[in-house]
């Protein structure tokens, strides 16, 4: 048993097919397949179930791919302790960040991070929050920055900043020339949202159950941007975050941002990597970058008002 042979199981896991399991682990599907056979006459128990039209992997080959990928990303871990020893801050990372924040926040951070960091590989992979979890879990993310809560034990949770909301409104909207709002204002009000599986979706629906309102029915955005054009389109009214009013986000026409009075309704972000991890001091610098933005792309006064 070796390391490739690991990596054949993880993704024949992964993509249960032969074909695609051998381009992402850049071989032949004769060799991946006759590599995953040794395998499997080494331990003596069928890994995977060959059907003419899908593969599926047994009870077992599930479970010893699962300790596999944790297999693989100590190995990475050893490899990432030698590399930080010769040079902390040159390498890759893998930094996972949610959707309703990676477009609006990186920006205004990778200028910052090349040049902190003029030697560091940033790969970024935007996913849903559950799925960064996931990905930081199994090791194929580095790091993660998320909205809290998250409740995991096995994560160090770096927190970065607090983003404020606004309410985004068609032009002629009752509320488009009200003064700061108060979360009552909001009583009645039925609010566009996202689609199930973005926490921008969890946080709007508390916004929500604290001001008495309620979710337009009939649609679910899959994106920041369609809620953006929903209100251009004056289908209805929105929460948006700070960081998504500020340039270098293009102007929408027919769209007045409302801003909250203070404590105004808010998302607290965090980056977050692994407890276990090799690059604990590395992360904390890259968190400290981060945290530097400046504040003003926090403030809702400058944005209040103007068009998204």
């Amino acid at each position: 048993m070796n390391l490739r042979d690991l990596q054949y199981l993880v993704a024949l896991a992964e993509y249960r097919h032969f074909g695609r399991a051998a381009d992402a682990s850049f071989v032949s599907q004769p060799t991946l397949s006759t590599q995953i056979r040794k395998l499997e006459d080494e331990l003596g128990v069928a890994l995977v179930e060959r059907t003419p039209r899908k593969v599926l992997l047994t009870e077992t080959g599930r479970e010893i791919a699962r300790r596999a990928r944790g297999v693989l990303s100590q190995v990475d871990e050893i490899k990432s302790i030698a590399q930080r020893t010769r040079d902390p801050e040159s390498g890759t990372i893998r930094l996972g960040i949610f959707p309703t924040l990676g477009p609006y926040l990186l920006p205004h951070v990778v200028p910052r991070l090349r040049e902190r960091f003029p030697r560091l590989e940033l790969l970024l992979r935007e996913e849903k929050t559950e799925q960064v979890l996931h990905m930081l879990r199994e090791g194929t993310l580095d790091a993660g920055i998320l909205a809290l809560p998250v409740h995991d034990e096995s994560l160090h949770t770096e927190f970065l900043f607090e983003e404020p909301f606004l309410l985004a409104v068609p032009n002629d909207h009752e509320l488009a020339r009200h003064g700061p709002l108060r979360m009552d204002d909001l009583a009645e009000q039925n609010l566009l949202l996202l689609e199930d599986g973005h926490c921008l979706r969890d946080q709007a629906l508390e916004v929500c159950h604290l001001a008495g309102a309620g979710e337009k029915t009939g649609f679910r955005a899959t994106s920041l941007e369609t809620l953006r054009q929903m209100v251009s389109a004056n289908v209805g009214i929105t929460l948006l975050p700070a960081l998504a009013v500020k340039p270098p986000v293009a102007q929408s026409p027919n769209v007045s941002l409302v801003a909250f009075e203070s404590p105004a309704p808010s998302r607290r972000i965090a980056m977050l990597w692994r407890k276990s991890s090799a690059m604990t001091p590395f992360f904390e610098a890259l968190a400290d970058v981060i945290r530097a933005i400046p504040p003003d792309l926090f403030s809702t006064e400058a944005a209040s008002g103007r068009a998204a």
